[in-house]
């Protein structure tokens, strides 16, 4: 063989390979050829992708497996959404596979990347977790996408199950051209399905096979303070049943009172204490002198556990059994439930009653009360049965179980006595057998998160101004106040504080930054001193100019657009301040601001000024109710606001005697 010819041979491999990427590669199947081919409308700016299908196929097999084949196509817009091109699925290692997963990437020259196993990465589904059943594998395309690709995956896997409901969101924050789901039952079952966040959606059937589709969605616009997305898109829960009489390993639930009992056969049997135990609940509550101080060391105790979870047997339920107290307190670690498990026996060793409460951690509107469900939820935290002698904000009162005071065990920046902000109000199952059901999470009221701040201020001739800002934080106000200080490295934490002062006052120095977390009192306080050297400003030496909001409130809310789409959601807050100002000797007030008083339904704020021997004296407060405002009110709340800055932002001016 000649030279010349093996040359030859070598760059037409080199061609091949270098092509096998693309023009050569694996061909896409047809649905996503045609959905590449859908004709768009023009979309706004600020569309960065399409979602072109979405569709899911569960097949319930007589034996409880379930086989679920998922087709997906995005259109990439714009470079900012090229992180979409990615296919993610999960699966428990114990009681699931993957059995097919493939994907292509088709480029708007009509050049195609195809992906399978060897692109494939096996992840843990929880990145915190110590050992986990369930995992996902990803197939990430990224890297290679840009604005007028088109990206698709196919997806099968196989389930046991031991729950009978599926739940399916038609929509996203990008607009969506179809969204589909079909769940194929054995004869004689049947499927029942709920809708939320618009009107029912009516299945297809055939044969035993029920479709649900929407097509032609648009985009979901997140707005400041505006309910989760789970409160915005349209979505389906549905339910299948056996016929009645058949054995099956799927459990349904057809009451929340199903869903207590299932889940207290679980929780129950694990919360049983030993002598080493008791003993210990003993010593925490040796020097309490009341029901309420006996609960807190135990919650304060069963709190610094610390958080690590081993989640195994997941496809038949272990992620929602606690493993024993015994264990738990023996190990020193656990999970929320393991963490909630292990104080309910604590606090049973000294003679009170306790119950498991299940929630939803991070939005207080995600559990849909209408869908009997135990995989509506994601956390674990506890009931305690008090006396009548015992209250707190988090006192509910039900009507079999008698007063209960809730609290999260695993947050260890709120105290007995309080509940976190992204837990209140909730729906949440007490999980308590018979008289296990479904209530609403207390709302803590504004008076219990309160910031309370008083500002001493010197004003020179020159327009520098030296300050010293007391600060005493209450409730959920202390909890973020904690959780940044304890979070970060003293450093950090000081360069925030330095951040926060410079936004209002120009060139500050800050001089002290002393906080103290007092977590057991539910408080938090800081003391800050700065200085700055031109906080006033002066007009030709004869007039000072300066705000006497000198620090900005920890929370701002801001409502600059004139219209808005979704109802406005505000978290329950109180906040008051004064400021006393020591103004030059040889100035006088020569403009002061109007006071304002607002009375509201969802809060009220007063600001009024004041000059008494030598100092201006300016007073701000602010409360807020925890609600949701409708849309139709959106005026009413960004009026609110704007006045409210609009004091805030008022100056005073000095003339010079």
């Amino acid at each position: 063989m000649t030279k010349r010819l093996i040359a030859g041979l070598i760059a037409s491999l080199t061609a091949l390979l270098l092509m096998s990427d693309c023009v050569f590669a694996d061909e896409p199947p047809a649905w996503l050829k045609q959905a590449a081919a859908t004709s768009l409308p023009t979309y706004g700016k600020d569309v960065h992708a399409v979602v072109l299908h979405d569709e899911s196929i569960k097949k319930v097999e007589e034996d409880g497996r379930i086989i679920t084949t998922t087709w997906w196509a995005v259109k990439i817009l714009g470079r900012e959404s090229r992180g979409m091109a990615s296919a993610s699925e999960a699966y428990n290692t114990g009681s699931g596979k993957i059995k097919e997963m493939r994907a292509w990437l088709i480029r708007p020259t009509g050049e195609i990347k195809s992906y399978g196993k060897k692109e494939a990465v096996d992840l843990a589904l929880v990145d915190n977790d110590v050992y986990n059943d369930a995992r996902r594998k990803v197939i990430s395309a990224g890297d290679d996408a840009d604005a007028g690709c088109v990206f698709g995956y196919e997806i099968i896997t196989e389930e046991r199950e031991v729950f009978s409901q599926f739940a399916w969101y038609f929509q996203s924050l990008s607009p969506v051209v179809m969204s589909r789901m079909t769940v194929a039952l054995p004869q004689g079952w049947r499927a029942e399905a709920i809708t939320f966040n618009r009107d029912k959606i009516e299945p297809t059937m055939n044969g035993n096979s029920y479709t649900w589709e929407l097509r032609n969605l648009a985009p979901v616009e997140i707005e400041p303070s505006s309910p989760r997305i789970s409160k915005l898109v349209a979505h389906i829960a549905v339910n299948i049943f056996a016929p009645q009489g058949k054995a099956t390993m799927i459990r349904s639930f057809a009451s929340w009172k199903d869903v207590s009992r299932y889940a207290s056969e679980l929780n129950d049997p694990q919360a049983a204490f030993t002598e080493p135990m008791a003993a210990k609940a003993r010593e925490l509550a040796a020097s309490a002198k009341t029901e309420f101080e006996r609960i807190q060391a135990v919650g304060r105790y069963a709190q610094s556990v610390n958080y690590i979870s081993v989640q195994i047997d997941l496809g038949k339920g272990g992620g929602y059994r606690p493993h024993s107290a015994a264990d738990v307190f023996a190990k020193n670690y656990g999970d929320c439930k393991d963490k909630a498990t292990l104080m309910r026996a604590l606090l049973k060793s000294l003679g009170i009653e306790s119950y498991p409460v299940v929630i939803y951690s991070g939005d207080p509107n995600r559990v849909l009360p209408e869908w009997p469900s135990p995989q509506q939820f994601n956390h674990c935290i506890i009931a305690v049965k008090i006396s009548e002698g015992t209250d707190a904000p988090t006192v509910i009162k039900h009507p079999q179980l008698g007063r209960l005071m809730i609290f999260d065990p695993t947050d260890d920046d709120t105290p007995v006595g309080d509940l976190p902000n992204h837990e209140q109000g909730s729906y949440a199952l007490i999980v308590a057998g018979e008289a296990g059901d479904l209530v609403k999470m207390p709302s803590t009221p504004p008076e219990a998160n309160r910031l309370e701040r008083i500002v001493e201020a010197s004003l020179s001739a020159d327009g520098s101004l030296t300050a010293t800002v007391r600060e005493r934080s209450f409730g959920q106000s202390a909890v973020e106040e904690r959780r940044l200080f304890k979070r970060v490295a003293r450093p950090q934490y000081n360069t925030a504080i330095e951040r926060w002062v410079a936004t209002t006052v120009p060139s500050a120095k800050l001089s002290k930054i002393e906080p103290v977390d007092g977590s057991q009192a539910g408080q938090f306080a800081l003391d800050v001193e700065f200085s700055s050297p031109a906080y006033a400003k002066s007009m030709r030496g004869n007039l000072l100019m300066f705000k006497p909001a000198i620090v900005s409130r920890r929370s701002a809310e801001i409502f600059s657009s004139a219209k808005r789409t979704h109802p406005v959601v505000l978290s329950a807050e109180a906040y008051n301040e004064t400021v006393r100002i020591k103004l030059p000797d040889n100035f006088v007030v020569d403009e002061i601001p109007e006071g304002s008083e607002l009375n509201l339904p969802f809060g009220n704020y007063a600001a009024n000024f004041e000059v008494k021997d030598g100092y201006l004296i300016f007073k701000r407060s602010l409360i807020l109710k925890a609600t949701t405002i409708p849309v139709e009110q959106y005026s009413a709340i960004r009026n609110f606001f704007a006045r409210v800055i609009g004091t805030e932002q008022a100056p005073v001016v000095l003339a010079k005697k």
